[in-house]
């Protein structure tokens, strides 16, 4: 250890143990080395703190001007300074967020558990900095003034659990994550496979279950094996397909909707990327939450031989199927390898092709089917939307322009009947006959 980090660490028990109501060390001073000390919740490269330390560090000096105006352009796109320390607090990755989001704290060190409280304690002093404790803390008189003359940031209240004595909110913490997550997992419920990284989605489809008419069946098989998954139960890898506009897509979406409170997250991938699949899985296997990879539109060349890996990852893999990862895909083909006649005349051993393309789709322990609705149910849902919508329209008339929408676009399919209730919404909303 060398000299300074022993000076450091010194003064950093003392100011923690003696110096908490002491004046021979100025507030500035003290939050300054709390920044430094930051152990378990290591926020120091922070954008919105860095800019505070440099401030913190520069009231003794004539640049204390310029610090303090930039600190507060950048505070000011947030809600507040204790807000933003607060949410940085919720949202971090960090060995207490990763516990506390798998049930796990009680085994963690208790020296761990110490340096968490230290770091509550500090970061909540940290977000209590004023812009009147900076002035207060500069000697040079003309300084001074024009520090308070100033604008300051607003303080404003922490994010909830969080409320005050940080560092005994542990239990409150602990619940939080347990239903949100930990790290970037805490911030978004969607993400993408991008540059071999784990991106998130800032903006998601809001639909529910419930705004999805009929296909209650298939909806429930779907919901029962996701459930079964999040408690930790045996539960399957999902296919649905079906016909196009049908709802499969929509039903995944609305799945995690539902779900993500209760540590659900959802990583799509193009088929473009089924070849990653092993190192998605690596990247996913030490976290403590529950993620479905959803593949849309899931087809396979008959030269394709990418498929091989997505049969790896189902099963049959090396490494076996993870409890925390489950595969579901949607598609409009029961078979996922597409073939043509060229194949099977060129094929010697023809059997062996059709079982190897077959058994792609056998490898999904759930199959869903959805088909386009007949007429009595394409308009049963038309009404049902239309209820929602609280579209106070003749229902013949209705059904009746429903039929022909449906006709000119090629055929019936929830997907068809929730553009026509659109369509009609916004000529009712402008007056326009429809």
């Amino acid at each position: 250890m060398t000299i300074s980090l022993v000076k450091t660490t010194i003064m950093f028990y003392y100011i923690i143990n003696n110096a908490m109501g002491s004046d021979s060390m100025n507030k500035i001073t003290k939050l300054k080395y709390y920044i430094d000390t930051l152990c378990i919740y290591d926020l120091r490269e922070d954008a919105v703190i860095s800019a505070l330390y440099s401030l913190l560090s520069s009231v003794d000096t004539p640049q204390v001007l310029r610090a303090q105006s930039t600190f507060f352009k950048i505070i000011s796109r947030y809600k507040s300074l204790k807000y933003y320390v607060s949410n940085c607090i919720l949202t971090d990755d960090n060995i207490f967020t990763r516990a506390a989001c798998g049930s796990t704290v009680d085994s963690l060190p208790q020296s761990v558990i110490k340096a968490v409280k230290l770091d509550l304690m500090k970061l909540e002093a940290i977000s209590s900095v004023s812009s009147q404790d900076i002035a207060e803390a500069v000697g040079d008189m003309e300084i001074k003034e024009m520090l308070k003359a100033m604008p300051d940031w607003e303080k404003g209240e922490p994010r909830a659990p969080l409320n005050t004595n940080w560092d005994k909110q542990l239990d409150d913490l602990a619940v939080f994550h347990r239903t949100n997550g930990y790290g970037m997992y805490a911030k978004n419920i969607a993400f993408t496979w991008r540059d071999k990284k784990i991106c998130p989605v800032n903006s998601t489809d809001l639909i529910t279950l419930e705004a999805l008419k009929n296909y209650e069946l298939q909806k429930q098989k779907v919901i029962d094996n996701t459930e079964s998954f999040i408690a930790g139960h045996p539960a399957n890898n999902v296919l649905l397909y079906g016909d196009r506009g049908t709802g499969k897509s929509s039903t995944v979406h609305a799945l995690l909707n539902k779900y993500c409170t209760q540590g659900l997250r959802m990583i799509e991938i193009p088929k473009s990327a089924v070849a990653d699949l092993g190192l998605i899985r690596e990247q996913l296997a030490q976290s403590p939450m529950k993620f479905i990879i959803y593949i849309d539109d899931l087809s396979f060349d008959s030269n394709d031989t990418s498929f091989s890996e997505l049969k790896a990852a189902l099963e049959g893999s090396l490494s076996g199927r993870q409890a925390n990862i489950l595969i579901y895909a949607t598609s409009n083909r029961r078979h996922l390898i597409k073939e043509s006649f060229t194949d099977r005349e060129n094929d010697v051993n023809r059997g062996d092709t059709m079982q190897e393309q077959l058994s792609l789709s056998d490898r999904f322990g759930l199959t869903i089917t959805f088909l386009n609705p007949n007429k009595f149910e394409y308009q049963d849902i038309v009404m049902k939307i239309a209820r929602d919508r609280q579209l106070e329209v003749d229902q013949e008339h209705l059904c009746f322009m429903a039929e022909q929408w449906a006709t000119r676009r090629g055929g019936r399919s929830p997907r068809c009947a929730k553009q026509f209730i659109d369509y009609v919404e916004s000529c009712e909303m402008r007056g326009k006959d429809w």
